[in-house]
Parts: structure tokens; C-alpha cells; sequence
């Protein structure tokens, strides 16, 4: 039997993410369909690659394997494609950024763009953190402490971080939210290790002692983990606020980590004017400055 290409895309989409929504608006597709091709290839290997849960998924062990071995592959094989499918006469725009930046700020909006520019090729790498390696590109957003002193920088918005979990445990500790602090895992992304304890410096009365602090390496790690009830996370805005307006998190405290972290564009090269480039640049930049 042959392993349909597309089963094997979603799957890993839906890895990285740990979202059949999620993979479904970066391949332009229904959850359903998603869901349904994940399920053919699961038949086919003869095992679950994925834990189904409520409003959320997790890699199984096998998954996990079959990832790591699969996603080198599917990435090489896209990679080609891309580079013999462009025409000759089409232009090709490049931009990597973070993929939670991505798939929260930009994949619901970017068919604003695209289908005003139906002649131009849209190549988008996604980061899942901030020291992973991408091959060269026209733009790339960066999320940063200082000015990138490569290339030509935009400031487009900073962070705040918040305390965040779901409603289950928002209704359990909403009243007595220090004592959640304590006796709740705390989650937090790895690359912000001290953030509990900065928040806490200029938040908490007592004395912080956090019985359990839990990192992840990736921001969607952090939001599902606080979706799932695992504790309360850290949760970076605006740049999660859909989270919020779909009840999938509630914020335990509204007293937000203020830090120096901002999204920035950066232009590796410049752009002629009037040129499809120059153009996307400055769409990302009336779309996402603050």
C-alpha cells in the first residue's frame, strides 16, 4: 500500500503543533480532513501516533519515534518541490518566523495578502525556537530584547506575559490565587526560565516558593499545558489573545510580567519600490505594528 504524501505532511504539522486546528490552518485545510488523513496513516503503520483528548492531542511514544524519523524527510521533500515547481516568470518572497507568531497572528490573515498577489510565491519557515537554524530569507520576524542589529529592523509590538490556566482551575482558585501560585505546578517557556520569579518580585506579597516549576520548549507546549490543567503558565500577549476569546485559557491574575521582549521584521535585503517584496514588507508592517 502506498503512504500518501499529503497524511504524512499532516502528521507532522500536526506534531509540531500538537493541533489537528492548528496544522489544519497552516495547510489551508478542515480539522476534519486532518484528522481523517492522520487516521488512514494510522491504519497503515498499525498504530496510534497520537493520545486524543478533549480539544487536544498528544504524541504517543510510537509518534514520537515516527516523528523524529519522518520530519527530516518531509522537510528535504517540500524543499524540493518548492525549488523545482517556481516559475520562471513568478516572484518568490521568503519569511521565518516563530511558529507560534505564525499560526496565532499570522495564518488567519495572510489570505488578505496572497489572493490580492495570486502571481507571487510565499515561502514561510517556521522556528520553534529562537536558536534554530533556517536558511536564508528575505524577512524574517524575530522576537528579541534589543534591536536586531542585522539587516533593517521594524519594531512591530512588545510582550507582556500574564498568569494563565483553564476554567476549571480558574474557578477553583480565582478567589485565593496566591495559594494557586504555591501549591500549583507553574509552567513557563525555556527559554524565560526566572520569569515566575521575576513576575513574582513585583506581584507576589509573601514569600515565593513555587512547589513545581515545569519548562517547555515551545509556546504551544505552554498554552496547552495550562488548556489541560496542568497548572497555570505564563502566557505572552497580545499575541495569545485568541486563546482567551475562545475560553481555552483564563487568566488567574491580571497582573502581567512587563519585559523587554518585542516582535520585530527584519529586512535582510532591501527592496526595490513597488516591488512584491516591498509590498508584503509593508503589509507585515500595517498589519502587526503597534
Amino acid at each position: 500500500m502506498q503512504t500518501p504524501i499529503r497524511g504524512l505532511r499532516a502528521f507532522c504539522f500536526a506534531a509540531r503543533c500538537l493541533s489537528f486546528k492548528q496544522a489544519a490552518e497552516q495547510l489551508y485545510l478542515t480539522p476534519s480532513a486532518v484528522s481523517h488523513q492522520i487516521k488512514q496513516l494510522e491504519q497503515q503503520l498499525g498504530f496510534a501516533l497520537f493520545q486524543r483528548r478533549t480539544r487536544a492531542i498528544i504524541l504517543t511514544n510510537e509518534g514520537k519515534n515516527f516523528f523524529d524519523a519522518i520530519e527530516p524527510i518531509i522537510t528535504d521533500l517540500e524543499q524540493t518541490i518548492r525549488t523545482f515547481s517556481h516559475k520562471d516568470n513568478n516572484v518568490t518572497i521568503s519569511i521565518a518566523l516563530p511558529e507560534f507568531f505564525a499560526s496565532e497572528l499570522l495564518m488567519p490573515v495572510l489570505s488578505e495578502w496572497t489572493s490580492q498577489h495570486p502571481d507571487v510565491n510565499l515561502e514561510v519557515d517556521t522556528l520553534r525556537t529562537r536558536t534554530q537554524k533556517v536558511r536564508n530569507t528575505d524577512l524574517s520576524i524575530v522576537l528579541s530584547h534589543d534591536t536586531p542589529v542585522s539587516g533593517i529592523a521594524t519594531e512591530l509590538f512588545a510582550l507582556e506575559y500574564i498568569p494563565a490556566c483553564n476554567r476549571t482551575t480558574y474557578e477553583q482558585w480565582q478567589h485565593n490565587s496566591e495559594q494557586a501560585l504555591s501549591e500549583l505546578p507553574l509552567i513557563v517557556h525555556q527559554s524565560r526560565p526566572w520569569s515566575w520569579h521575576q513576575w513574582a518580585e513585583y506581584h507576589y506579597a509573601g514569600d515565593f516558593a513555587p512547589k513545581q516549576i515545569i519548562q517547555l520548549d515551545s509556546m504551544f507546549g505552554v498554552a496547552r499545558a495550562a488548556q489541560q490543567g496542568m497548572g497555570v503558565a505564563l502566557i505572552p500577549m497580545p499575541i495569545s489573545r485568541t486563546w482567551f476569546n475562545e475560553g481555552l485559557l483564563w487568566p488567574l491574575v491580571n497582573k502581567p510580567l512587563w519585559t523587554k521582549d518585542k516582535y520585530y521584521l527584519v529586512e535582510h535585503e532591501v527592496a526595490e519600490p513597488d516591488s512584491p517584496l516591498a509590498d508584503f514588507t509593508q503589509w507585515v508592517i500595517n498589519t502587526y505594528k503597534q
